[in-house]
């Protein structure tokens, strides 16, 4: 077994010089996210570490392959991360590094450099201790996670046999909750859109014009209530189409799992849970799809009558489901009410994906719960549902035909993309231990990764 650090002080001093790069992608200089993946490079020097350009923000590329006739796995991450949002909100400066207790907060230090971090003090711990790593290892990088990751797929399909591998291992896509391992066997896909309601040809003085012309937000409210019915679910024809109805056995495992609606509610702050109407509230995590709008912009707080009203709307999606086939069934929705004085649009984003799933009897997935299982004894290994998405995912099956194991020693709970984010301390070296003991079992043994 590896040897690591008997204390965190060194890893918290080394972690901190990486969270301190504010590589924000969606506003971050290029200078800045250059840096990002420069610190990520300098750590990867054993592997021949690169930075390569994209059309958008750079990626780390590295390969060690020194283990010829092992299998091939691709370490996947991110180096940027979401906006700081209110700084007022934050208990201490986003971009340094705070031991609080037994956690430490930093904005991206969960997600995703804490867990990018992890890996690399693993591969460094086992050339400096045993000289090779136990499989062939290729490790990818990039910098627009937190914007859809616009473009990695033309990267991933130019370079696709530089990164050809067995199995694709996503240190990205957080643990379900703090009180026991778990291991993700989906994620839901997404899709993203404007609703786009035009009025006059610009604001008018609703004193001098109110009355007299349609309003644009009074429209677009009206179609945003037409959305979902009474009891939740989203009232769209077509919508649901491809889904396959929820199984008796899979409604009794999802049942069997430990989970308190109270405690549930109380930790949001509402009185009360609420969605589609037939199902769980863990059951609409994992199984169900959602449509929800995400905000209104139009005006503000001055006497007038905006001539644009935009709602921006997501929805997250299961498998069955085909991104293409949901925008159409919304966008018939929308565009089949009948509003006077006003054109309606719907313009959907870029990069829709669709849902991911792993089979739970995958060797990925065996691996890696016999890996947790020995740095948690006596705690059952759960598996569980990603609620959000994760772009890569998708992208790599169909290109590489590889499968995405994730692998992330960040919880759900670690305020991702919120003020005061963290990450638990003991996740270090807990993650260290995982990642190592994966790498042990997918290259040798029972659960060897086939070629």
């Amino acid at each position: 077994m590896l040897s690591f650090d008997a204390s965190d002080a060194e890893y918290l001093d080394e972690l901190a010089g990486y969270v301190a790069i504010p590589s924000v992608s969606r506003d971050a200089t290029p200078e800045t996210m250059q840096a990002a993946a420069e610190w990520l490079a300098a750590q990867l020097s054993f592997a021949e570490a690169r930075v390569e350009p994209t059309t958008g923000h750079p990626v780390v590329r590295a390969d060690w392959l020194g283990a010829p006739g092992s299998p091939t796995i691709l370490v996947y991450g991110h180096y940027d991360v979401q906006p700081t949002g209110a700084l007022t909100e934050w208990r201490t400066p986003p971009f340094e590094l705070t031991v609080d207790g037994d956690v430490v907060r930093g904005r991206g230090v969960t997600d995703d450099k804490g867990p990018v971090f992890i890996v690399l003090k693993v591969a460094q711990a086992f050339l400096a201790q045993e000289e090779a790593l136990p499989l062939n290892i290729k490790f990818l990088f990039e910098g627009e996670e937190e914007i859809g990751s616009p473009h990695l797929p033309a990267y991933v399909r130019e370079h696709a046999e530089e990164l050809a591998a067995d199995l694709v291992i996503s240190a990205d896509g957080a643990m379900w909750r703090p009180s026991e391992p778990s291991l993700s066997i989906a994620s839901k896909g997404l899709l993203t859109m404007n609703i786009e309601v035009t009025g006059a040809d610009g604001d008018l003085h609703s004193g001098r014009f109110g009355g007299t012309v349609a309003n644009p937000l009074h429209a677009l409210s009206e179609i945003l209530a037409s959305l979902h019915s009474a009891d939740g679910r989203v009232a769209a024809d077509g919508f649901y189409d491809g889904i396959p109805d929820l199984s008796a056995a899979r409604r009794a495992e999802i049942a069997a799992v430990p989970f308190d609606d109270e405690g549930y509610r109380g930790g949001l702050g509402v009185d009360e849970v609420f969605g589609e109407a037939g199902y769980s509230t863990l059951e609409r995590l994992w199984e169900r799809p959602t449509l929800e709008i995400n905000g209104i912009t139009a005006g503000g707080k001055y006497t007038v009558i905006p001539h644009i009203a935009t709602a921006h709307v997501s929805c997250r999606l299961v498998p069955g489901q085909r991104p293409e086939r949901v925008l159409s069934a919304i966008t018939d929705h929308v565009l089949a009410r009948k509003l006077t004085g006003v054109r309606v649009a719907v313009r959907p984003d870029e990069g829709a994906v669709p849902a991911y799933t792993i089979p739970a009897d995958h060797p990925a997935i065996r691996a890696a719960s016999a890996a947790l299982a020995e740095v948690y004894p006596e705690q059952e290994v759960l598996l569980a549902v990603i609620a959000g998405t994760l772009p890569a995912t998708a992208l790599f099956e169909e290109v590489l035909g590889a499968k995405t194991l994730f692998f992330s020693f960040s919880t759900a709970d670690e305020n991702l993309h919120a003020p005061n984010e963290f990450l638990r301390i003991s996740r270090l070296r807990e993650g260290m231990r995982a990642w190592e003991l994966l790498w042990r079992l997918l290259a040798d043994g029972p659960h060897r990764l086939a070629r």
